[in-house]
């Protein structure tokens, strides 16, 4: 039996008004890799990453997660993913403890707490798990980012700029959350501007550059000198 990637863009569009944001991405991610989406600023990665999401619809293209139609079956795309979004996406008046518990129960979770608890302590959020998170530094609320998508032990793992200003012990814990999903089989796809922290993480690497894709490649391969040849 043939298998499928766990994540399929063909010919993605997707337009904003008279904005075209995205103008004909092309990718492929299979279950077990963890796959970087490079770029600057503007070249397409959250957009990208909404419509893998389910969270924005794409205005062309195809695009498939974990086997559902993102255009058609949105819901079953936002079951199969944990989506750590680039900004946002957290109750400034909510504790770290009940994003968790509402999380779990949206996804009606049985019997998290104990991972709910790890994850906190593995980011450094143990500490403060019941403080409202409107205090949070920017470091601290992408962490909480992660710890959410990762919560479910998705099958798609969806990390947008998840490093953006956090510390060492954020950072080392992403990782090891990638680590982990690729282990149990999952498909990792995360944007960055980092390159390095992208070559650590992952064994793929896609470079977007004015919202198409000008390569695909396996992350050794990408270099500084080639990188910086690629977005000029």
């Amino acid at each position: 039996m043939t298998s499928h990637p766990a994540v399929l863009v063909r010919d993605l569009h997707v337009r904003f008004g008279d904005v075209e944001a995205v103008t004909g991405v092309d990718l492929s991610a299979e279950a077990g890799q963890a796959t970087a989406l490079l770029g600057r600023n503007g070249a397409g990665k959250s957009t990208t990453m909404k419509v893998l999401a389910g969270v924005v619809p794409p205005t062309a293209g195809v695009v498939t997660v974990a086997g559902h139609d993102a255009a058609t079956d949105s819901l079953a795309v936002k079951r199969s993913v944990g989506y750590c979004p680039d900004v946002g996406g957290l109750v400034p008046r909510a504790t770290p403890w009940e994003h968790l518990q509402l999380t779990a129960r949206l996804r009606r979770m049985d019997g998290w707490e104990e991972r709910g608890h790890d994850l906190l302590e593995r980011f450094g959020l143990g500490d403060v798990q019941h403080r409202v998170v409107g205090g949070f530094s920017h470091g601290m609320s992408r962490r909480l980012s992660v710890v959410l998508a990762a919560l479910h032990e998705p099958r798609v793992l969806l990390l947008d700029e998840p490093f953006d200003g956090v510390d060492p012990i954020g950072v080392e814990a992403t990782l090891d959350v990638v680590a982990d999903a690729r282990a149990r089989g999952a498909c990792v796809l995360l944007s960055t501007h980092l390159r390095e922290l992208a070559l650590e993480a992952c064994s793929t690497a896609i470079v977007l550059r004015g919202g198409s894709r000008v390569a695909a490649m396996q992350a050794g391969e990408l270099t500084g000198e080639a990188y910086r040849a690629l977005l000029d």
